[in-house]
Order: structure tokens, then C-alpha cells, then sequence
């Protein structure tokens, strides 16, 4: 099948920062709950979630929008702290940068849909230097507004925003969250962009067309050009 356009996750597949949010979320949610979230939360309750998601999950109850934006601003101040003191691991997974090129020498639209908020948003567009390949406007991030993943409704924005039906898109996604969104959006095909210990896990999911560990493994060969 030939692709007209990509949708790319952002945090744990552009970007390989987990384990930054893991080690900040086991922090925060010892402190929410008195225990850190095991392994197994991790999976099924922060990648791919949004804060207020993960503190409600924390702490056994919909939390209110002060508490949200309380915890959460203290947890992501601390997480960009993280990438701004590791310049030499913060940048954008490996093959990336030649995949963004090819996308743009051969006017393939490509956008991002990701859990993350405008503030962290704002700081990848300028450390990373996103308007090199992406148009910001079209970004879909958690405004408070979008029901987040595993809903549908961030992968069927970004597709509209890239003027596409969900099926002829092509969505790069790390969490089981996102994964699930995209099936339900109707997405085109789906790649998993997971560390080689996960692979396996990944290949037995019936929606994932194909699993890489970074964008070198990616064959380009799947666009309408």
C-alpha cells in the first residue's frame, strides 16, 4: 500500500526520551501514592497518556485542574531540566533527521500528534529545530480540549490537518496508548519504533504493519510520489 502522508508520535519515537519521563513519573507518583509505578503501570498508564491521565490513575480519582496543572508543570519542569543538562543524548532519534529530509524533498506531508503540552511542545520545536521540516501550526498536542490517546480523535486532527483521510496516512507510534488510537482513527498502517528488547512483544500486535528500533530500519519506499 502506498502512503500520501506520516504522522509521527513524538516522545519515544522522534525522540527517545523515556526514560527521562519514566524516572520523573516514578518520582511523582511515590509521591501522589506513597509507591512508584511498576514497570507494568508504566506501559498500560504513562506512555502515551497525558498528566492529568497519570495523576488520575495515581491517585484513584479525577483530580481537579489545579492539582493537574500543579503537578504536572512541576514534573515537566524537572523533565526539560533533564534533556537541557544531557544535550549529548537529547536529539532526535537516529535516522530521523534523513527520514524528515526525504519527506520534504519529495512533498510528503508529515505532521506530529503527540500527549505532550504546548509548553513541552514549544521547548522540542526549539531545541530540536522543528520548523527545519514541519509546520507548526499543524501539530496536535494535548490543548485540554482533544481527548487523548488511545481516543481516536488526535490521529483523525492531524490527518485533516494534513488534508488527508486517516487511511492514507502512515503513523510512527512507541506506546500501546497511541497504537490503539491510530487502529481506531482508521490510520492506513501503523510502525512501531521500539527498542529491539520490545520488538517481539510489538510484532504479535495484528495492526502494526512493520517494527523498527530507530528511522534507519525504515524502508522509504511506501509514499505516493
Amino acid at each position: 500500500m502506498k502512503f500520501k502522508g506520516v504522522i509521527f508520535d513524538f516522545n519515544g519515537t522522534l525522540f527517545y526520551d523515556t526514560p527521562k519521563h519514566i524516572e520523573a513519573w516514578r518520582e511523582y507518583s511515590a509521591r501522589l501514592r506513597g509507591t512508584p509505578f511498576s514497570d507494568d503501570e508504566m506501559e498500560k498508564h504513562m506512555l502515551g497518556h497525558t498528566n492529568e491521565d497519570i495523576i488520575a490513575y495515581a491517585i484513584g480519582e479525577k483530580p481537579d485542574k489545579k492539582m493537574v496543572q500543579r503537578l504536572a508543570a512541576e514534573k515537566e519542569a524537572v523533565y526539560r531540566e533533564m534533556c537541557l543538562n544531557d544535550m549529548k543524548n537529547t536529539k532526535l532519534a537516529k535516522g530521523a533527521v534523513e527520514f524528515l529530509e526525504y519527506l520534504e524533498q519529495n512533498s510528503i506531508p508529515h505532521t506530529i500528534a503527540t500527549a505532550s503540552d504546548k509548553t513541552n511542545v514549544d521547548f522540542f520545536i526549539e531545541i530540536f529545530h522543528l520548523k527545519n521540516w514541519f509546520d507548526v501550526s499543524k501539530i496536535v498536542y494535548d490543548d485540554g480540549k482533544i481527548p487523548n490517546k488511545p481516543e481516536p480523535d488526535i490521529y483523525l486532527k492531524a490527518a485533516s490537518n494534513l488534508s488527508l483521510k486517516p487511511c492514507e496516512c502512515l503513523v510512527f507510534e512507541d506506546a500501546m496508548a497511541g497504537i490503539e488510537s491510530a487502529k481506531r482513527a482508521g490510520i492506513g498502517g501503523i510502525v512501531a519504533v521500539v527498542p529491539d528488547d520490545k520488538k517481539q512483544l510489538f510484532q504479535k500486535i495484528s495492526c502494526v504493519s512493520s517494527v523498527i528500533s530507530d528511522f534507519t530500519q525504515f524502508e522509504f519506499n511506501c509514499f505516493s510520489i
